[in-house]
């Protein structure tokens, strides 16, 4: 397989969701968070295309030289590029868009664990009292 080819159809893949994800961006409408978590993906989905390219063309030829390298190829390309595609906005979502980093989320969890800890307070007194 030649690995070049399988290398720049990974980048070119990429580089266009890039674009669009810039573009959409630059009008608005996307969020800097949302931005930086469809990077995320793009560079991934650079890497499964050029894996999933290289890896369907070696299976591809083991089943069948020749023909079987170039249907192995496009079907591990087209493999690697969704699985890339979710695995890479998963991640991204995770390290950009985590709701700990959201000041609201936070105060809302802290008015949880308030809430919760009154309740077992609350729950206790009432337990010492049935013993007394």
């Amino acid at each position: 397989m030649n690995r070049g080819t399988s290398l720049w159809a990974g980048v070119i893949s990429g580089g266009l969701s890039q674009m669009q994800d810039t573009n959409a961006l630059r009008n608005g409408q996307m969020s800097t968070k949302e931005y930086a978590a469809h990077t995320t993906r793009n560079v991934t989905v650079a890497a499964g295309v050029y894996a999933g390219m290289e890896y369907g063309g070696i299976l591809g030829s083991a089943v069948l030289p020749g023909i079987g390298t170039i249907i192995g190829s496009v079907v591990g390309g087209l493999v690697g590029d969704k699985v890339a595609r979710v695995v890479g906005m998963q991640a991204g979502n995770l390290v950009f868009n985590r709701p700990s980093m959201n000041p609201t989320n936070q105060m809302q969890g802290n008015q949880m664990a308030v809430q919760n800890n009154s309740f077992m307070v609350n729950n206790q007194s009432e337990a010492q009292a049935q013993q007394e």
